[in-house]
């Protein structure tokens, strides 16, 4: 494995550890674009108006991000952090964009040495990195997005939320659908009551990874292959979980099959499917998670077929106690009640990705794709009673954008972490009970399960490897 000197990482060490102690202790943190220097720097825009940034993973995902906050001008990519950069998709794209930006193979490097050139980091690495990253950047005062699942595990959900208090920066998770027509929507639809009494919600995605084939499943992990040249350093992949052998299920891309390492098809689209409802409605976190099929399972990879539900308790006026059904694979689709059909001879399902939300007056139902997508009446009366607050129209700025401007000082995220850990809190909860197969309770107050020490070991997971502890230590 190719990693740099003792000397260099204890240096990046010390440093990243007398940074986040300065912002512990209350010191104000200047953008670097509020300083002179910075503007002989940026002829283009004024230095109040342009945001730098540094991204971690620059390909896969790291690609559209990157092109999505730069869109407008009002922002750009100064500094590139990825242990690999030619294998991750359409990386080539990303370099080409932005040529002058600086390459590092350690995040922890990219910070130490180039930290004061950017005021805003993108991390878009591996779900099980996202969290070491995204606290590091949040200790040195950087603005902060990060993609979906916001973190691996339920604990770094956690002191995320906490950082995001206490270092009071800018945050958003990366579920884009969260700033678009489609939450607009739904927030007109809360207001003008069209989403009361909510008691079932069916949340379902078909496959669409390649753990859910079923002639591609594996019980064991990979025998380890040789590793492209290109790969810099497989220890810094692995980041804080524990360290398999190189193979290719693993890098670039699939990994998200992998327990260790991914959040299988629930976290991965999840955030993209539950997201208005888990928010609008006011969800927070469930009281009973229950496994109710979950097809192949074993501890390695995800099940190539899903059954959960959830319970989420009783929030108030019109918000009723409400129990989610989720499921992924083959069979994912849910069907629609004839007295919801204006020809009932004609049974109807639905599938592919999405929710349906069923009232307790059982009088009509609404359905939504995901990401962006708007919501729709199924109803066999027509409803013009409702149109009113179905209205789609958009917000000014995309979910990229409207980070950038909140780092600016205008406005603010859709999804900040106080926002996207909630919900991603919930999906690891559902990630635990498809690993143990198992129905659990658990206590929202307290934060932990009842009865089962199996399920409250892994809402923290494994304790991260040594070089990596110290991050786990800043909120």
């Amino acid at each position: 494995m190719l990693r740099g000197s003792m000397t260099e990482q204890d240096s990046t060490r010390r440093r990243f550890l007398t940074q986040a102690g300065s912002s512990a202790f209350g010191f104000t943190f200047i953008p670097a674009y509020l300083t002179s220097a910075r503007a002989q720097n940026n002829p283009r825009k004024p230095p109040s108006q342009r945001l730098n940034v540094g991204c971690v993973g620059a390909g896969g995902r790291g690609q559209k991000v990157c092109q999505d906050l730069s869109r407008k001008g009002n922002a750009t990519i100064t500094a590139f952090a990825d242990v690999d950069f030619a294998s991750a998709g359409r990386i080539a794209e990303n370099l080409k964009a932005f040529p002058k930006a600086k390459r590092f193979t350690d995040f922890r490097e990219m910070f130490a040495k180039v930290g004061g050139d950017f005021d805003a980091v993108a991390v878009c690495s591996p779900d099980h990195t996202h969290f070491t990253a995204a606290i590091e950047a949040m200790s040195m005062g950087k603005h902060v997005y990060v993609e979906k699942p916001l973190t691996h595990t339920f604990e770094e959900a956690e002191i995320l939320m906490r950082a995001e208090k206490k270092f009071k920066v800018v945050t958003q998770m990366g579920n884009q659908g969260h700033t678009s027509g489609g939450s607009e929507q739904f927030k007109r639809m809360v207001a003008g009551g069209v989403v009361d009494d909510v008691v079932r919600i069916d949340a379902f995605k078909g496959p669409g990874l390649w753990f859910m084939e079923k002639d591609k499943r594996i019980k064991a992990y990979p025998k380890g292959e040789k590793m492209p040249e290109s790969l810099k350093s497989w220890d810094l992949w692995c980041g804080p979980r524990a360290v398999k052998e190189y193979h290719s299920l693993l890098h670039p891309f699939n990994w998200r099959a992998f327990h260790l390492y991914g959040s299988g098809m629930l976290g991965d689209w999840g955030c993209h499917i539950i997201d208005y409802a888990h928010h609008y409605l006011k969800l927070g976190l469930p009281t009973q998670i229950r496994a109710k099929k979950l097809v192949d399972h074993n501890e390695i990879i995800f099940p190539l077929s899903s059954e959960l539900e959830f319970d989420f308790p009783e929030r108030g006026p019109q918000l009723p106690a409400v129990t989610m059904a989720w499921k992924a694979g083959a069979n994912a689709r849910v069907e629609v009640g004839e007295r919801y059909l204006a020809d009932p001879g004609k049974p109807k399902t639905v599938g592919g990705a999405g929710t349906l939300l069923h009232r307790k007056q059982e009088d009509y139902l609404v359905q939504r794709a995901s990401h962006w997508s708007t919501s729709r009446l199924i109803s066999a009366k027509p409803r013009e009673d409702l149109q009113a607050a179905m209205d789609p129209a958009g917000p000014k700025n995309d979910h990229a954008e409207s980070f950038v401007q909140a780092c600016l000082g205008n406005g603010t995220t859709e999804s900040p972490f106080s926002v996207g850990g909630t919900l991603t809190q919930v999906l690891t909860l559902g990630v635990i009970a498809e690993f143990l197969d198992s129905d659990l309770d658990f206590d929202p107050a307290s934060q932990r399960f009842k009865a089962n020490e199996a399920a409250n070991a892994l809402l923290a997971g494994d304790p991260p490897r040594q070089e990596w502890a110290d991050h786990y230590k800043l909120a």
